[in-house]
């Protein structure tokens, strides 16, 4: 095994990217469904 991390625990920066996933995901489906709701009034 090349890699001293054990393998239960994935690195620092996928795990910080996977708290601003599920930080931007709400964010994400709320900015799509105002987009859609936008061009509908259009």
């Amino acid at each position: 095994m090349l890699w001293s991390e054990p393998e239960n625990r994935p690195p620092e920066d996928m795990r910080e990217a996977q708290g601003m996933m599920r930080r931007a995901g709400p964010l994400l489906a709320l900015a799509v469904v105002l987009a859609m709701v936008v061009l509908g009034l259009r």
